[in-house]
């Protein structure tokens, strides 16, 4: 196999201004589809600020990619698009709004003509009648609904609607799945609304085979129970997975085999297993990797086939359940620069045609199409078009002894050349439920192309390592996971990366309140703090649910007890010795603004020395170049003010 172009190299100066330019862009492709014949791409790209582009190239043709959509609103965005036919895209748009006073995320899928004409709207269309808002517009689970020409099946939330003067207003409440005509709009009900269902899984010929149920309890709020029922191949009514399959967590099913694949445990380590669906035979594990979770199911084209499981220990690898795909994935790597990792992200109706994504921690990534008849390998787009040519710090799997002896897995990068400045910043991720793992990263590449050393720790809390490293995740262990992160910065010092005043720490979201906490629990170890919409008051994040149906959830999930204030930065803003640079959008649906404005105001309080800048009119992502550009020259020069050059 042989790719047909490669990107040319250019010189790497390049002041902090170019840099923030180039590194806080926007990815160059946002989402990517191919077409069912496979003669046809449609993806979303960015346009100017937080602008969102819909292209679409007739390979078949000269294959320019031409603009069809373009969506400009800071409060929403086109996350997705499938062709639904060969003439007909079907999109998914997110955003964020207020509803009686209180931030609310919503969802509308439309369809659109490939031409760019003839626009509808597919998600039920809201009545001056209805009881309450529609937030949820529904989510296509089979782009080929049975025996229905031009249909998809998609879930639609059921608002019921007042009775008052009329006798033909909506009863019904809660969520269904509808095929839908997306030439014309037309509707059939295939589930009737359940009220407390959160979701339906159909198989690949498109029947309805799973319902997920997450009830609510009688003040209307999330019990945080999940039950699951499955319908046999034969039809008929609901039936509830048997008491020994309750720990299972079913996400797609085999209609050949009928079974459904479903997460489970294989000792302390989520695994994938195959689930009967019918009859008394034992659910089969498929997968399992000791060490670390299965966390991801492989699935492609327009049936959603499942083709494997993929798992991170140093880097993600990918178990092909399909082995032509698997000896297929394993020649594209090695016959591609740098043995990328390869990822088939979509394929035609018959999967002779497949898009194919190769990156790596130095390469941002680029699309190819890859015709299995011919092996022919045509290099289509690259992710982040700004940075091609540019140099990147390579990312090495490290790991660090935590004060009670544990090893702590995380990733090194050093600043580009490799040679130690003194210069270094620990990076904790966000989640809490996640973890770092290997790949491109643009914020660590800023700051390595600026001369710093950067190290992520997969601190205990973090996902993928199994239920004992996970454990009290976040808030309730968070006296570990800040240790954790401490010991990060320790090691940093103590292997002569960085030097004790040129040491920093940089965190987004639950990253950010794990830089804020470190300065309650050992002030004098990082000289300079940079949080992006943080964390700041455990009680406060409670009481700013309280307004969800999540509210329980996240009343579970901080707990009570001492470790409620003492795990509060904002409470202890007097213990603060390093300056602190704070950002926060202010449409934050996953941290409230809120957070951001208190611990500034604290910190002031207490004489301390903070840089706080309000994003006006953007989400926690903060997905806009412009805002992304301005941050990063922010915090770099934050940090170049308390580190020095």
């Amino acid at each position: 196999m042989a790719v047909t172009s490669a990107a040319p190299v250019f010189a790497q100066e390049a002041d902090s201004a170019e840099l923030a330019t180039q590194f806080g862009a926007r990815p160059s492709v946002l989402d990517i589809s191919l077409s069912p014949t496979g003669e046809k791409i449609a993806y979303i790209a960015p346009g100017p600020g937080s602008a969102d582009v819909l292209y679409l190239a007739d390979l078949s043709g000269d294959g320019t990619p031409r603009a069809i959509n373009y969506l400009n609103n800071p409060a929403m965005h086109l996350s997705r698009c499938d062709f639904a036919t060969e003439e007909r895209l079907i999109c998914d748009i997110e955003g964020i709004s207020t509803i009686d006073g209180v931030l609310a995320g919503y969802s509308r899928v439309v369809s659109i003509a490939a031409d760019g004409s003839d626009m509808r709207v597919l998600t039920a269309r809201d009545s001056f009648r209805a009881l309450g808002a529609r937030q949820d517009g529904g989510s296509v689970i089979a782009l080929d609904a049975p025996g229905k020409q031009n249909s998809v099946l998609m879930t639609r939330q059921y608002v019921p609607e007042t009775m008052t003067g009329t006798r033909l207003s909506n009863q019904s409440s809660g969520l269904g799945v509808d095929a839908v005509d997306v030439t014309n709009g037309n509707t059939q009900v295939v589930e009737r609304p359940d009220r407390e269902t959160a979701a339906y899984v159909a198989d690949d010929t498109g029947a309805v085979r799973l319902r997920i149920v997450r009830p609510f309890d009688n003040l209307g709020r999330y019990t945080g129970e999940t039950r699951y029922y499955f319908r046999p191949a034969t039809g008929g009514g609901w039936q509830k997975f048997s008491t020994d399959l309750v720990s299972f967590k079913p996400v797609a099913v085999d209609s050949a085999q009928n079974i459904a694949y479903a997460y489970g445990k294989a000792g302390d380590y989520d695994a994938i297993y195959e689930v009967p669906l019918e009859g008394a035979a034992a659910p089969v594990l498929l997968s399992s990797r000791e060490g670390v979770d299965i966390d991801q199911l492989l699935r492609i084209g327009r049936q959603r086939r499942v083709v494997g499981a993929s798992f991170a220990t140093e880097k993600r690898q990918i178990v092909y359940f399909d082995e032509d795909l698997g000896s297929l994935a394993s020649k594209l790597e090695h016959a591609l620069p740098g043995n990328p990792l390869i990822t088939i992200t979509d394929a035609s109706a018959d999967e002779q045609l497949l898009l194919v994504i190769a990156s790596s921690d130095t390469d941002p990534g680029t699309t190819y199409l890859l015709d299995r008849r011919t092996n022919e390998l045509s290099p289509l787009l690259s992710l982040r078009e700004q940075l091609d040519g540019r140099d990147m710090a390579p990312m090495q799997p490290v790991s660090f002894p935590a004060a009670d002896g544990t090893m702590i897995p995380a990733y090194l990068t050093m600043p580009l050349g490799g040679e130690a400045t003194g210069k270094a910043i620990v990076m904790p991720h966000g989640g809490p439920s996640s973890r770092d793992e290997w790949g491109f990263d643009w914020l660590v590449q800023f700051f390595a192309a600026r001369g710093y050393a950067v190290l992520q720790p997969n601190y205990r809390g973090s996902s993928g390592y199994g239920s004992a490293w996970f454990g009290h995740n976040g808030f309730q262990s968070w006296d570990i996971a800040i240790g954790d992160v401490n010991d990060a910065g320790r090691w940093l010092l103590s292997e002569g990366i960085a030097t004790p005043e040129k040491l920093a720490i940089v965190g987004w979201s639950y990253g950010g309140y794990a830089a804020l906490q470190s300065q309650v629990v050992a002030p004098d170890l990082y000289q300079a703090v940079a949080a992006i919409a943080p964390v700041a008051d455990l009680e406060n994040l409670v009481d700013e649910a309280r307004r969800y149906t999540t509210a329980g959830t996240v009343a579970r999930f901080v707990g009570e007890g001492p470790h409620v204030d003492a795990g509060s930065p904002a409470q202890h803003a007097d213990r603060f010795a390093a300056p602190v640079y704070l950002t926060h959008g202010t449409l934050d649906l996953n941290v409230s603004v809120n957070q951001s404005r208190l611990m500034a105001r604290r910190l002031r309080d207490a004489g301390k020395t903070v840089t706080y800048e309000e994003i006006d009119g953007l989400d926690h992502y903060l997905d806009d170049s412009n805002v992304r550009r301005d941050m990063l020259a922010s915090i770099d020069q934050f940090l170049t003010q308390a580190l020095g050059e």
